[in-house]
């Protein structure tokens, strides 16, 4: 019975396959018989499965897990009996409770307040992190009250330090003040140790309620003793058994090492120079039994480990070791929060897409790394595969405010998501455009388009770069001075925090987790890009902002399409002399069609491009009459939702596209119709003209853009099969 009940797990723990409600059982027959859990492997390949929520669905609801509904599900703890608590954020600002059984209720809070009492009663404001005791009482940073809360497991909340004003002060718990604390952690004596995230600090709360400084002062990156070193926003604090301390140093995206002699090290950290580093932006923190670190980072959505000697690797196959459109491999938004239950199962919470998920061995052998692949621009004997095409969603009517005053006219449109972009080291193709670009001329201000509460402890970005921005929740905005003016001088103090260099010159700008905008209130100044650039990522994912019925915009011209060319397996276009048919061997494939073609809105200066919003094509015979399998066009391409990967964007555009902000001599979009990118995925494909008899055949493009405005002219390329 035991031996059927129990697995091994790549984890360093144990799994109970039994059904839910009999786990608890198992726990306590495994603990009888002693078993412990096996030692942590490095990058071990996962799956992954929901424990409760909905992805995307933002909201509140108690019940059942599947239609439960969270928030900002930023914090996370498992007791001893397998409950699992959340630290529910966002509108909810309650502490819940998920039960073995997959029952979803709260415990405490309720509405956005600073209020001491049980259940309902108790107000916080942006819970965050969380840590047990042995006792099962709860620990919450509450990250927007300045404060860390107790709750007891009858969901009886007290103050254990704070005043509810930021600030900075040692001494007593009732005269002690933090500033937007977001970690926090408990060690077996009852100390509670503090990731006082905005003053740059660890502290610690004795059992007696007195608040000390632990290490650290100005934001900075300093390694030594406690009183020297320096950590920038730190967001989570872990303890092992010894009294060492692992700190996740957000802003320098690092983990670090306190120990009980008040030495500061690094144990991991991201180089300066990595483009794309595998530790950028650590948040969540869990240690397991035999000393390793379960490390959230929020920039790529990965779950990393950082063993004892200071290895860092990748789970496989979350964000990390994937094949360039793989669509079976997990990508997380903002995984916030990591916990291990008692037999070392992984818990994690996803803030941005509204779930818990656990997280254990891919059972299926593959135990070996994925190694990332190079798209070839034409698949290898691959067939035409149907494509189910989602219907075009006309912008609706509406009234939704654009980023500029004033909020209900029409501002020109001068880029759509999916578009080619490169970058500033010369590559052409580089990244997917993710949003809306809207313009404006430099200082202007960027206005709230939504009322929304920032959730990332780090939401803003580059600093004086073009690219600097900021995420709210469900909106980003992009290029612009965040929260200052063209002077630099800043628009709001209370919410936007400059910080100076050593020189006195302003460094950055810092805005706390927890700080709400409103519809039409400055978020800073457009730069020298002349445009805002509109992110809308409902639960994680990147949508269309077209989807948002903004107030005028309107769009009746149709996409042009200015040249169409087979391509071999090579990149080479078959040869086609003007006015005459392009003669296709029937052996020639497989090969790839690539379409020379843009659009414009309503509005649109004449030397504007925009990007297509679906594109695809169709084998027609010389009568016009469809061939076997091109009953409809295969809509190959369709920027409905963005691969996760920016690498697929060489699967979607042909070489030499690109646009002249990036350095290419004109604004090209050169779309690989063959290929498929769409509903988040992103794959190889040909057409192959072998399945044809010899004769005069067509090819016709079907491209169309968000309104569903489409091609006419231009787009029938006449071939000869022979």
């Amino acid at each position: 019975m035991i031996a059927a009940a129990i697995g091994a797990i790549g984890a360093g723990g144990i799994w109970y396959a039994l059904q839910p409600g009999g786990q608890p059982a198992v726990r306590k027959v495994a603990a009888m018989v002693g078993i412990k859990p096996k030692p942590t492997v490095l990058g071990w390949p996962v799956s992954i499965g929901t424990v409760a929520g909905s992805s995307g669905s933002a909201g509140f609801a108690d019940g059942a897990a599947a239609q439960a509904r969270f928030s900002d599900p930023f914090g996370l703890v498992v007791d001893r009996d397998g409950n699992v608590f959340v630290a529910d954020a966002g509108d909810n600002n309650r502490i819940r409770k998920i039960t073995p059984e997959g029952i979803v209720s709260t415990l405490a809070g309720g509405r956005e307040g600073f209020a001491d009492g049980t259940g309902a009663a108790a107000g916080f404001h942006t819970p965050s992190g969380m840590a047990i005791d042995g006792a099962g009482n709860l620990f919450v940073a509450d990250t927007g009250n300045n404060a860390i809360r107790k709750i007891t497991p009858f969901g009886v909340v007290s103050t254990i330090g704070g005043t509810g004003v930021a600030g900075y002060r040692d001494g007593k718990a009732a005269e002690a003040q933090f500033n937007g604390p977001v970690g926090v952690a408990v060690d077996k004596a009852g100390v509670v140790y503090v990731a006082d995230t905005y003053n740059d600090r660890i502290r610690k709360i004795a059992p007696d309620g007195t608040v000390s400084t632990l290490a650290g002062g100005a934001p900075g990156y300093v390694d030594g003793p406690a009183a020297a070193a320096q950590f920038d926003t730190p967001t989570s604090v872990v303890a092992d058994a010894t009294g060492n301390l692992y700190v996740a140093d957000t802003s320098n995206g690092a983990v670090r090492k306190l120990a009980p002699d008040g030495l500061v090290s690094t144990l991991a950290i991201a180089p300066e120079d990595a483009e794309k580093p595998l530790l950028r932006r650590p948040v969540g923190l869990a240690l397991t039994h035999d000393g390793f670190l379960y490390v959230g980072d929020i920039w790529r959505g990965r779950i990393l480990q950082v063993s004892p000697d200071g290895s860092l690797r990748g789970l496989t196959g979350i964000g990390v070791d994937i094949e360039i459109g793989d669509d079976k491999s997990l990508r997380l938004s903002r995984p916030s929060a990591i916990a291990l239950d008692r037999a070392g199962a992984l818990y994690v919470a996803d803030a941005v897409k509204r779930t818990v998920h656990r997280v254990s061995p891919r059972l299926d052998g593959a135990t070996a790394v994925l190694a990332p692949k190079a798209p070839a621009l034409v698949a290898t004997g691959t067939a035409p595969v149907a494509a189910a095409s989602t219907a075009s969603r006309p912008v609706a009517a509406g009234r939704f405010p654009w980023p500029f005053k004033p909020q209900d006219q029409r501002h020109e449109v001068v880029g759509t998501i999916g578009e080619v972009r490169g970058s500033y080291g010369g590559e052409s193709r580089h990244h997917f455009h993710s949003g809306l670009d809207v313009q404006a001329n430099m200082g202007v201000p960027v206005l709230a388009v939504a009322d929304e509460k920032v959730s990332s402890p780090v939401p803003n970005w580059a600093f004086g770069d073009v690219g600097e921005g900021m995420s709210v929740d469900s909106m980003a905005y992009i290029h612009m001075r965040v929260g200052r003016t063209v002077k630099d001088a800043p628009l709001d103090p209370a919410r936007f925090i400059m910080l100076d260099n050593e020189k006195g010159k302003a460094a950055r700008m810092r805005v706390k987790r927890g700080t709400r905008f409103h519809v039409g209130e400055a978020l800073g100044t457009v730069n020298r890009m002349f445009h805002v650039h509109l992110v809308y990522q409902p639960g994680g994912a990147e949508a269309n902002p077209l989807t948002l019925p903004f107030t005028g915009f309107s769009d009746q011209v149709a996409p042009r399409i200015d040249k169409i060319q087979l391509v071999d397996a090579a990149g080479t276009a078959l040869a086609r002399k003007p006015g005459k048919r392009v003669m296709v061997a029937r052996g020639a494939g497989p090969l790839g069609i690539v379409v020379d073609a843009y659009d414009q809105a309503d509005g649109n200066a004449a030397r504007r491009k925009l990007g297509l919003y679906k594109v695809g094509y169709q084998v027609l015979r010389a009568d016009g009459t469809p061939v076997a399998g091109f009953d409809k066009p295969l809509i190959n391409i369709e920027f409905n939702k963005l691969p996760p990967d920016p690498e697929s964007v060489k699967l979607a555009y042909a070489d030499n596209s690109g646009i002249t902000v990036y350095g290419s001599a004109t604004t090209r979009f050169l779309y690989v119709v063959t290929n498929t990118v769409r509903d988040g995925v992103a794959k190889t494909g040909a057409w192959d003209p072998a399945a044809l008899a010899p004769g005069d055949y067509l090819i016709r493009i079907f491209a169309a853009d968000y309104v569903g405005n489409e091609a006419l002219n231009g787009r029938d390329l006449p071939i000869t099969v022979e």
